[in-house]
């Protein structure tokens, strides 16, 4: 209910109005104004290919990976199509090779190792494709790197281990990937970074599983056996370090052999397992900020007057350490069907 002192206001206000000719229309009563930026963005997206190149598709990283890229980029009219070599080394180079050929706007390629693909994205970048690079880099470094820091994840699962074993054997054992993927060999150095400061600590296997749990089961398996003193084991993905959990597990020693390890994230692979006691500490990279940078990137570069090669840069991921103080906080963990849907 309007009050009398409100409505003789309203009516002085609408008098003196009158007398200025000042109309009491509401001020957002206006033309809008055009975003002079969006529509040159939408044109430079409109129609553009993305190739993906991964390792292998069907396991949580690259599944993850292409579904993000996909949510992120269609809806500009963008295609994102992946060439999948499913762990052969030959059939990826091929696929990159065809990609090139094809004249994608850019090409995202996960390295099986650091030389093999090296030359083909030199010569994608050449022949005007942006080239990103996504948690496995090559020796040549191309406009954009989105992914871990290897040797931060060395040095923090062996800080842990260390940390763990005070007191006990000083024993532990290294369960390494691929010896030519960068993402085993830069983390080997992260390994080694810390041991070099913890001259009592003892490693009595390091060996290369090849990214296989079915390796990695086998190596801890015969470790265990020769060493039932094992206070802690360093592996390099959580993909391949369930093998290496479940051999502490069958030897009994869960809880008393600490696991590190590393992975992307998601809730089956990191922390249903760190809930589990199967794994101390999984260092997450987050899958899907993962896939959201590198939309992001390839979103910036076609938008922009940026040439292929002409600028290179690089976004490291910011670490997530999985464990039982979080593993069953909702958000530490992503879930995969979720990104697909």
């Amino acid at each position: 209910m309007i009050t009398l002192n409100a409505r003789r206001w309203l009516a002085r206000a609408a008098a003196a109005a009158t007398v200025l000719g000042v109309s009491l229309a509401p001020a957002f009563a206006q033309k809008g104004l055009d975003e002079p930026f969006q529509a040159p963005f939408k044109k430079a997206l409109e129609g553009k290919t993305v190739g993906y190149v991964p390792v292998a598709m069907n396991f949580d990283l690259t599944e993850g990976w292409f579904a993000v890229l996909k949510r992120q980029l269609e809806p500009y009219g963008m295609k994102v199509v992946v060439r999948d070599p499913n762990w052969s080394t030959n059939a990826g180079a091929q696929a990159v090779t065809t990609l090139i050929s094809e004249k994608p706007a850019a090409i995202v390629v996960h390295n099986p190792d650091v030389q093999t693909y090296a030359k083909l994205l030199q010569r994608a970048e050449k022949e005007g494709i942006f080239v990103i690079q996504i948690n496995m880099g090559s020796a040549y470094r191309t406009t954009g790197f989105v992914g871990a820091n290897w040797i931060e994840i060395g040095e923090r699962d062996t800080e842990a281990v260390v940390d763990f074993c005070k007191g006990k054997s000083n024993k532990i054992a290294i369960i390494q990937g691929a010896l030519s993927a960068a993402a085993s060999a830069y983390t080997l150095k992260g390994v080694e970074n810390v041991l070099a400061k913890h001259p009592e600590i003892k490693v009595v296997s390091s060996q290369a599983a090849d990214w296989d749990a079915a390796k990695a089961k086998a190596i801890a398996q015969t470790v265990l056996k020769q060493n039932p003193d094992l206070c802690g084991i360093v592996g390099f993905w959580d993909g391949m370090d369930i093998g290496t959990a479940a051999a502490v597990k069958e030897a009994g020693l869960t809880g008393k052999v600490f696991v590190a390890t590393s992975g992307g994230g998601e809730q089956k692979g990191a922390c249903d397992l760190v809930k589990s006691g199967a794994f101390d500490l999984d260092l997450s990279y987050d899958v899907p900020t993962q896939g959201s940078d590198m939309a992001a990137l390839i979103k910036w570069l076609l938008s922009s007057d940026i040439k292929p090669g002409s600028v290179k840069g690089s976004d490291y991921t910011t670490l997530i350490p999985v464990t039982k103080a979080n593993a069953d906080i909702d958000g530490t963990c992503w879930k995969l069907e979720r990104l697909k849907q």
